[in-house]
């Protein structure tokens, strides 16, 4: 029988040796960013600049109409700070969550199988996007213009930004598994990214009937979109828990799909380096 101390001691240094992986990935990632400072901060600067762009044709709509099915400038603007900092957020620490199909299909991979560490998550972290950067920076000025500064609107926030990139995360994995099972999927993929992208940058009160329906459910951008109401304006301890289950739900399915692919995968003899 084996000692309980000892399975528990095994799993914590596990854990340990993971969180210090993760750390030294996003150190070596921003360390080589940080190589070619000029283009880090015009990429990042420009992705910053595009997001505010968009929010400033928002403004010239709600300056003609203040109120949309209750929804504000405000809320728009919340709206672009949670789905572009999730995004960011997510793009950061893991930057390779929406290039899985492409991974994948190009056998890619085989770098990733030779490593001792867990295969998702060594390819998850092993790659920094640099726009993202502005994505999260252009979120926390959003932030600081519109949000609400008490503690709770800041945990609130926090709490909201992991959802969304929970979220992002999940949905691009699950649908980038899918060149393990179907071939080259990079494609659907991408159009699935795409679509995602843009609907959670859209009030969700804005749809109606079957369209809402796929928005909390196929593509579920709307937990995304109806964050800044149900989350941050007028806290919905409800919507806010289904939020949270559904998007720790889809990433635990995103998990046992990547697992079951990796059984399935064949290996491209492809001689790469890790990216």
């Amino acid at each position: 029988m084996v000692d309980r101390r000892v399975a528990g001691s095994g799993a914590s240094g596990a854990l340990t040796a993971n969180a210090r992986f993760l750390l030294t990935c996003w150190k070596v990632n921003l360390a080589s960013a940080m190589e070619y400072r000029v283009s880090f901060f015009l990429l990042a600067g420009m992705m910053f600049l595009n997001n505010f762009m968009w929010l400033f044709f928002w403004s010239m709509f709600f300056n003609r109409f203040p109120v949309v099915n209750g929804w504000e400038l405000s809320d728009v603007m919340m709206l672009w700070a949670v789905s572009a900092g999730g995004f960011g957020l997510a793009s950061i620490l893991f930057g390779n969550f929406h290039r899985i199909a492409t991974i994948v299909a190009n056998g890619q991979l085989d770098v990733y199988l030779t490593q001792p560490k867990p295969v998702l998550l060594h390819v998850l972290a092993s790659r920094m996007s640099l726009t993202a950067i502005g994505d999260f920076a252009f979120a926390i000025v959003v932030y600081a213009l519109v949000g609400d500064h008490t503690l709770a609107g800041v945990l609130l926030f926090a709490a909201a930004l992991i959802i969304s990139g929970t979220l992002f995360m999940a949905v691009m994995i699950i649908f980038g598994c899918c060149s393990f099972f179907f071939g080259n999927s990079e494609g659907i993929s991408q159009q699935v990214f795409n679509s995602f992208v843009a609907l959670t940058t859209y009030p969700s009160d804005i749809f109606r009937g079957a369209a809402k329906i796929l928005l909390f459910s196929l593509i579920p951008a709307g937990f995304i979109s109806y964050l800044p109401i149900g989350m941050l304006k007028h806290f919905d301890p409800l919507f806010a828990f289904s939020a949270a289950g559904i998007s720790m739900l889809l990433f635990a399915v995103s998990v046992v799909l990547f697992q079951a692919g990796l059984r399935r995968y064949t290996s491209g003899n492809a001689i790469a380096m890790r990216g």
